[in-house]
């Protein structure tokens, strides 16, 4: 297995990691245009790591660097990562989640955190087996709607 994080001018590998993505979680999946990925893409505070078997990509991260506003320093928020069902509980979670790590640290970043739903009892698992400590926090969605 192997570890890339995509950068800008990897259109083809976004779109197939975040399809994977929606397919995991049996979400919808729009087709994002060039313009874009290439904006996405070429974030530094925005990280798309996908993981390989081959060259079929078979898991992935997403996350977001946050700034914080008490002191100099940022945190990662850990958006997304889904493993292709057949690739489960071979150890490529935990590695992307490890690599990610990683590389925030080579950053200057020390701390990551993530959320997740209470009754997703699989991921919930998942964080406290990688070391993860549960906040008490409950997160709210706000959604314009168009009329």
């Amino acid at each position: 297995m192997r570890l890339i994080r995509l950068n800008q001018g990897d259109n083809d590998l976004a779109r197939a990691l975040f399809a994977l993505m929606a397919e995991v979680f049996e979400e919808e999946c729009e087709v994002l245009s060039d313009v874009y990925l290439d904006q996405l893409l070429a974030c530094e505070a925005f990280w798309a790591i996908a993981a390989f078997d081959g060259d079929q990509i078979i898991g992935g991260v997403t996350a977001h660097t946050l700034p914080m506003t008490r002191t100099e320093v940022s945190e990662v928020f850990i958006y997304d990562i889904a493993v292709r069902i057949d690739h489960q509980r071979k150890g490529v979670g935990r590695n992307l989640v490890q690599n990610l790590q990683d590389m925030a640290v080579e950053s200057g970043i020390r701390v990551l955190f993530v959320s997740a739903d209470n009754d997703d009892l699989h991921a919930l698992d998942f964080y406290r087996a990688l070391g993860g400590v549960a906040s008490p926090v409950t997160f709210f969605t706000f959604t314009h709607q168009n009329e």
